[in-house]
């Protein structure tokens, strides 16, 4: 065999470990499932797929792989603060959840922020969205960006690594702002705080972008752990779609909803709404800003037709 043919047949290298669903789902073996379908259908999302046989087979592991994250995180911290002879000062572990808009991140937030707490060393855990993050509608219409409410540049990037910063650095108490989906904006004089739990969950489109230049802090230097949510183009846009069509007979039918102008829309005059915001604002967001930051993941779920996950990426320590 030549040189070209012993590299044309040598596998290809790569950072992660590629892990099928059923090799994935064996990691479950001997866990107990702690929590009911009541439960799991309150934090499941509109469109998701996502039963007790889901989160037992794929997110109860996940859910223990990131606690023995960050408690060796925090053994790390204490051997470090030892050996400099500091008191120990450990601050939260610090999880960021990226992916595009419809493929069912913020239910993973939502459940791992469930999961989590229910392991030994990991009690506390707390959820913030970079929602919270957009400038206030005032403000992006004023920059000419109320059409791209969703891009990098539509949130306070700053406010967010400050936060952020103020969360690593061990504060006793660190405030982001908060986002109404029901008003479409910020709620003035309203914020989530979060004070020194065991972990930190960060959910949002972009949260794995790189910094805008060489000199600025990105926000995921401040995670521990990130994941990524990845999907076929194609399943997303019809998950948008239906999502769309689910929200027109429920959230958008209340009247102080944002959105309620589309409540009366007939199902085809709904799809072509949607298409046209999926089409012009998501999905060039998608493509432009949110998959090339993929494999900047340490982990990535990939999802299949059906919303369930068929395969786990981890990154290679």
């Amino acid at each position: 065999m030549s040189a070209d043919d012993a590299t044309a047949t040598a596998p290809a290298l790569s950072l992660y470990r590629e892990i099928d669903r059923a090799e994935w789902s064996r990691l479950a073996a001997g866990m107990a499932q702690p929590l009911s379908e009541t439960e799991i259908v309150q934090i499941r999302g509109l469109g998701d797929r996502l039963d007790i046989a889901e989160v037992a087979q794929v997110y109860l592991p996940l859910s223990r792989l990131l606690s023995l994250y960050a408690e060796a995180t925090k053994r790390l911290g204490d051997d470090t603060a030892e050996f400099l002879g500091d008191a120990a000062a450990t601050t939260p572990f610090v999880v960021g959840v990226a992916g595009s808009v419809a493929v069912g991140k913020s239910t993973i937030a939502r459940l791992l922020r469930e999961l989590m707490s229910r392991w030994p060393g990991t009690p506390r855990v707390e959820l913030v969205t970079t929602d919270g993050f957009l400038y206030p509608n005032a403000e992006l219409e004023r920059r000419g960006l109320m059409d791209r409410k969703g891009f990098p540049e539509s949130y306070d990037r700053r406010a967010l690594v400050a936060f952020l910063t103020e969360v690593k650095s061990g504060a006793a108490e660190a405030r982001a702002p908060f986002y109404s989906h029901m008003r479409y904006d910020i709620v003035p004089d309203a914020h989530v705080t979060v004070r020194r739990p065991d972990v930190v969950i960060v959910e949002g489109l972009n949260v794995l972008q790189p910094p805008p230049t060489p000199n600025d802090v990105a926000v995921s230097d401040l995670f521990d752990f990130s994941i990524y949510v990845d999907a076929d183009t194609d399943d997303i846009t019809r998950w948008f779609v239906n999502r769309f069509l689910a929200l027109r007979r429920g959230a958008f039918a209340n009247p102080n909803s944002f959105f309620n102008v589309f409540a009366h829309l007939s199902d085809d005059e709904a799809v072509e709404t949607a298409l046209g915001y999926w089409n012009d604002i998501n999905l060039p967001n998608l493509r432009q800003n949110v998959l090339p930051t993929k494999h900047r993941a340490t982990l990535v779920l990939e999802k299949a037709v059906d919303h369930t996950v068929e395969r786990v990426l981890l990154r290679k320590l």
